[in-house]
């Protein structure tokens, strides 16, 4: 490995663990804004009703359940929608870490309902223009990896 190549996947990691800090930011800033919808259901019923509101979609599965046929549908759909929207899109890995950062009881507590966490829709009412450090590095990144030809980035929320 030349010099170059390792700078550059340095450079890449490093940007990788910046948008994934920008992320779980952003997350815990609009869940406390009230900013933040989630589930697969209430996503899609927020995005026939109100789509111009909603300027982020996360879509967020772990590798065991990459095989969910049901799930990867949904997905499908959701992703269509927010491209013919104009919404950014990314994809989530780290199921644990975004349970604890919406506060969402872990695998061994007991709770009588958790919310599905596949889908998560951070919204921007049109009468606010609400602009957080972690929303403009996530469409930032968003925007580099469509320049190339990276549709659905990823990123993975490490846990600590």
């Amino acid at each position: 490995m030349t010099l170059e190549e390792v700078v550059a996947c340095e450079s890449a990691a490093q940007k990788m663990q910046t948008v994934s800090n920008a992320v779980e930011e952003l997350l815990v800033a609009a869940q406390r804004q009230d900013r933040l919808t989630v589930g697969v259901y209430e996503s899609a019923k927020l995005m026939n009703v109100d789509p111009d509101s909603v300027v982020l979609c996360l879509l967020a599965i772990d590798e065991d359940e990459e095989d969910d046929i049901a799930l990867q549908i949904h997905f499908t759909l959701i992703q269509a929608f927010c491209c013919d929207n104009d919404i950014d899109i990314v994809r989530v890995s780290g199921m644990r870490r975004l349970a604890e950062l919406l506060g969402e009881p872990g695998p061994n507590e007991e709770s009588e309902e958790t919310r599905d966490l596949h889908c998560l829709l951070v919204t921007n009412p049109h009468t606010d223009s609400w602009k957080s450090h972690g929303l403009v590095e996530v469409a930032s990144y968003c925007e580099e990896s469509r320049e190339n030809n990276q549709w659905l980035p990823n990123i993975s929320l490490q846990e600590r």
